[in-house]
């Protein structure tokens, strides 16, 4: 329903009763979040039509030296370079840097517990896709962090994924390059902003959701 003049002749503006993603601003960038308590924003909703409640992922953007730490994962349809996290676990609770802590040990060797500074909510971005073979729609919330690390914390980290016995590459790309590489999340056009030194600032931001149209699993 549109909104209409009140009697005063002034324009109402109607609330809207179906939260959506908002579309990039004219000048492409996304818009930031109305609400401060967005880690608490659980389940995610990526359409018009609410499904079942969705698992929440933790990943981090580590940034050194203007390149970016990314893990690369060999597919059938091409590489795809992911940002290193995984899936919040019920004894996280709902302390979501917590989870990202121990996912970036396990995977990475990288003990968060010693940065300079927390890493901070920058990006989140959901996603409704399908997965080659499955019926089901799959879904996530991405709570995509901001760190920039030192020297010596970049050094530690490990060459390749701990935790999976592929043993995983783990990669640094130039920030500059990294809108070129199938990303997961899909995040790539706006990981700039993320290395920039005040980086960690003006957040978070909501993208576009990942959707069967927007996106292609490898």
């Amino acid at each position: 329903m549109a909104a209409g003049p009140d009697p005063a002749g002034r324009r109402r503006v109607l609330p809207s009763l179906v939260q959506r993603a908002p579309d990039p601003g004219r000048d492409g960038r996304p818009h930031h979040l109305a609400r401060a308590d967005l880690p608490r924003l659980d389940p995610a909703v990526t359409a018009d039509t609410v499904a079942e409640p969705v698992q929440t992922r933790v990943c981090a953007v580590l940034v050194h030296d203007g390149r970016v730490c990314l893990i690369r994962r060999q597919r059938s349809a091409g590489d795809q370079h992911s940002l290193p996290g995984g899936v919040v676990e019920e004894e996280d609770g709902k302390d979501r840097v917590d989870a990202l802590r121990r996912e970036l040990l396990e995977e990475l060797g990288l003990d968060l517990a010693v940065l300079p500074a927390p890493p901070v909510l920058r990006f989140v971005q959901d996603q409704e896709t399908e997965r080659p073979g499955e019926a089901e729609p799959f879904r996530r919330r991405h709570l995509v962090y901001v760190a920039h690390l030192p020297d010596h914390l970049a050094a530690a980290v490990a060459a390749v994924e701990q935790d999976v016995p592929d043993e995983a590459p783990v990669v640094w790309l130039p920030v500059a390059d990294t809108a070129a590489p199938h990303l997961y999340p899909d995040v790539g056009a706006v990981l700039g902003q993320a290395a920039w030194p005040d980086g960690t600032a003006g957040g978070p931001l909501l993208l576009p959701a990942m959707t069967t149209t927007s996106y292609r699993w490898r």
